[in-house]
């Protein structure tokens, strides 16, 4: 019998059984959705700079595009892409911790139930988030301003004005990471619950409670991961790119396709890594929910018409998850 505790090893180790598990279909969902939105975050510096890649390899002037365009293509395109995948990816790692028959036109019908409801609570969360920051930077200018119409004079180069101004920054990250680990769990909510708004946030911050450091650690892996491997396609493509577009044609194609491999490995990478990142985020919900005494109730009615062993495994081995 198979034991998981609870905690972020746990977690993983229970996401990458699902995985294993169903692989050609979480590989078919990955390809779809997962392996363009990386290739669209590696691709996204390169197309918003200057000169375009027709101009660079024939040295000829092309018009400038809008300046507009391709950042708020990109970020519906990013937007789009992440609902998709979110919601089908949600689904399949729901049925397959329960080890039901995991379907990919399930998966795809998932995205038509799902969209608008996580389209509008992912709204709502971003307004909150920015009436919070709003709040915090309007608070400060009225202490600026406060201090300056009593008479006190603000070096705004010195010591004591950067000390406040990075106070009130930490202040301001702890308070947006807070919130983060509170509505972890929000799109899985949305997805497996059918529930949308307000709603899946207050009920993610009920579920995190006693495991907001595992959500925390979780943050820390999968968020700062794809930030700096994000970062670090930023930087490389458009520097790599600039260094061997006007080399001789040996050099110069050695270049391209060192670029190019990049790239594609940077793609699967991250492609993986969103992906185990989606799955870990289920998983953590149902550990949440036998924290809180609830997954017990859900095994139970899900097998209330018969005594089986639940086939978590390849072996058909039954699975238990331990609370220490």
């Amino acid at each position: 019998m198979s034991t998981h505790s609870l905690n972020l090893g746990g977690v993983i180790s229970e996401a990458k059984r699902i995985i294993s598990a169903h692989s050609r279909h979480f590989l078919a969902l990955s390809v779809l959705f997962l392996l363009p939105l990386s290739f669209s975050i590696i691709v996204y510096p390169f197309l918003s700079q200057p000169t375009s890649i027709l101009s660079s390899y024939n040295k000829i002037t092309l018009p400038d595009r809008p300046r507009v365009a391709i950042p708020v293509l990109h970020a519906v395109f990013v937007l789009l892409f992440t609902l998709f995948a979110s919601a089908s990816i949600t689904y399949s790692t729901f049925h397959g911790f329960y080890g039901r028959p995991v379907k990919f036109v399930s998966s795809m019908k998932s995205i038509l139930f799902s969209f608008f409801p996580l389209l509008a609570t992912v709204s709502i969360a971003a307004i909150f988030l920015g009436l919070v920051c709003f709040v915090v930077g309007f608070i400060a200018w009225l202490a600026v301003n406060g201090l300056l119409l009593f008479g006190f004079e603000i070096d705004y180069e010195g010591v004591f004005f950067m000390v406040i101004a990075i106070s009130i920054a930490v202040l301001l990250v702890c308070s947006v990471i807070c919130l983060f680990v509170d509505w972890y769990l929000t799109i899985v909510i949305v997805v497996v619950e059918s529930k949308w708004g307000f709603e899946p946030l207050k009920r993610s911050s009920y579920l995190m409670k006693g495991m907001k450091n595992v959500g925390f650690f979780m943050i820390l892996l999968f968020g700062l991961g794809l930030g700096l491997m994000s970062f670090s396609c930023s930087m490389l493509v458009p520097t790599v790119f600039r260094r061997f577009r006007w080399a001789p044609d040996g050099a110069g194609w050695a270049g391209r396709f060192f670029l190019v491999v990049v790239c594609i490995v940077q793609a699967v990478v991250m492609t993986l890594w969103m992906l185990y990142a989606v799955a870990s985020n289920v998983v953590l919900f149902m550990y949440c929910k036998a924290l809180h005494g609830e997954l017990a109730l859900d095994i139970a009615h899900e097998f209330s018409c018969e005594y089986v062993s639940l086939p978590f495994d390849d072996g058909k081995v039954p699975h238990v998850v331990y609370i220490a």
